[in-house]
């Protein structure tokens, strides 16, 4: 049987504020235990919340990033469950209407081979106060609570069932991971929990169009774990219904070390919850007037220096979408092309995309760590168009540039200098060149001129190989073609 998956996410994003949703308490990662939990965060007798605006104005400036309504008036509601690091037995949170309705996110996903950008909707997101900790190791047994991450303030962003993989849910993850940063509305540290993701997997037979019975999998706190636990998960159901059995909608963890989902409780729905409105918090009005001023002091947003990257810089679409993905990657393109020349936007993104992409990966690092300066980047491309380099050299001074970094802005200059890698553009020399190379492959020779076309690229190839790869591929090209022709 054909399957198909389904995914839907539920993002907990810790808002980069200074206090908590509703009290003055610090929300610093790693206090001690219990030492920034006030009695408002714990709801004791006789005192009330009151809504943090920094909190509300990140809300919105997510809502206006991703295209979605901004409801004029929103409910705080209390969810209703009993659990050790929830001090009240309750959670203020938001529910029937949210301060934050639909809206996408774009993405770049791989699919068949081939890159396209796809808009995952989203259902909504809501603000609400996370509860405290529990801690189970080095208590002797027991299991500590510390209470310090209770009232912080999380905006919960919740998909669509729209994401038919791993690969897919991961690419959405890393989108919106950027995206909470971009705006500056969450520091993103997935190790300290300011970014939780929570998947919700079913699988259902191909064509099928009622949803399988969905497991849950919490707090997914790396990419790498998130894409794991989703095909574990998946292949767990699809086991398990091929060999007669059900799948229990319930809540699971993931064990890294065992690459595997176990479960940790039965999954509730909300009547289970029993949602009221809250009857300390009234109803949070957000005026027009409010959203436009918010509005004005957000930073140009991806979809906007996507759309500007096309106009300006004449980029497809898709090398936009790629570059905005991330703001570093984004303003450091940028600074590469004002430092380089509008022409020079189009290698740009290739060498953004290429080289400087994939040794950041392998590296490990952000690009706000990157040795290789934007104006150092700038004068390699130079280099290429003006044809002191071919693209082929250019890998190789990337790499001598990033291993050996320096301030000069002229690093490339230098490396190509040192290691003499200045490409051959001599029309006598690559002439004797290629008389040496025809008399050496006379056989390649007269299967071009028999209409082989072919056995040109073999030319092609043993003359670069005789100039060591520094012979001008366009010039070599050229003269190859006269010399056959004559």
């Amino acid at each position: 049987m054909q399957w198909e998956v389904v995914i839907g996410f539920e993002t907990h994003v810790q808002l980069k504020t200074n206090s908590k949703i509703f009290s003055g308490s610090s929300i610093q990662f790693g206090a001690e235990p219990n030492t920034q939990a006030s009695p408002v965060d714990l709801a004791l007798p006789g005192v009330l919340p009151v809504m943090n605006k920094a909190a509300v104005e990140k809300a919105i400036q997510f809502g206006l990033a991703v295209g979605a309504t901004i409801a004029p008036e929103s409910i705080f509601a209390r969810k209703n469950y009993f659990y050790p690091d929830l001090p009240k037995g309750y959670q203020i949170s938001q529910f029937e209407i949210p301060v934050v309705q639909g809206g996408y996110v774009a993405c770049v996903v791989e699919k068949d081979g081939k890159s396209e950008v796809k808009n995952i909707q989203l259902t909504r997101a809501h603000l609400e106060e996370d509860a405290g900790k529990s801690l189970h190791e080095d208590y002797q047994g027991m299991t500590g609570i510390d209470l310090n991450r209770a009232g912080t303030p999380l905006l919960e962003i919740v998909t669509e069932p729209v994401m038919r993989s791993a690969a897919e849910a991961v690419a959405y993850a890393k989108a919106l991971h950027s995206l909470v940063m971009w705006l500056d509305i969450c520091d993103g540290n997935m190790q300290e929990g300011s970014f939780r993701c929570d998947a919700n997997v079913s699988v259902r037979p191909v064509g099928q169009k009622e949803f399988g019975t969905r497991a849950e999998i919490k707090n997914l706190n790396s990419f790498r774990f998130l894409e794991e636990a989703i095909n574990h998960e998946v292949r767990r159901q699809i086991e398990l219904i091929e060999d007669g059995g059900t799948v229990v909608q319930e809540t699971r963890l993931y064990d890294p070390d065992k690459k595997e989902t176990r479960s940790m409780r039965s999954k509730e729905d909300s009547q289970d919850y029993r949602y009221f409105p809250d009857p300390d918090l009234p109803p949070l009005k957000v005026s027009a007037e409010w959203v436009e001023k918010v509005r004005c002091t957000m930073p140009e947003l991806p979809g906007a220096m996507r759309s500007r990257f096309v106009e300006q810089f004449g980029l497809p679409e898709y090398d936009a979408t790629v570059l905005t993905q991330s703001k570093g990657i984004a303003t450091y393109f940028e600074a590469v092309v004002n430092a380089a020349g509008v022409a020079q936007a189009k290698p740009a993104a290739n060498m953004m995309m290429g080289d400087v992409a994939s040794t950041l990966n392998r590296e490990g690092i952000e690009i706000s760590a990157i040795p290789v300066s934007a104006a150092q980047l700038a004068v390699l491309l130079q280099r290429i168009a003006d044809g002191t380099i071919s693209n082929k050299i250019a890998k190789e001074v990337f790499a001598a540039m990033w291993q050996a970094p320096s301030a000069d802005v002229n690093l490339a200059d230098q490396v190509i200098e040192s290691k003499g890698l200045k490409q051959i553009s001599d029309v006598g020399a690559l002439e004797k060149i290629i008389d040496e190379v025809m008399a050496a492959n006379q056989q390649s020779v007269d299967e071009y001129r028999a209409g082989k076309e072919k056995a040109f690229n073999s030319l092609v190839g043993q003359a670069m190989k005789a100039t060591k790869g520094k012979g001008n591929p366009a010039q070599v090209n050229e003269l190859l073609k006269k010399k056959l022709a004559g």
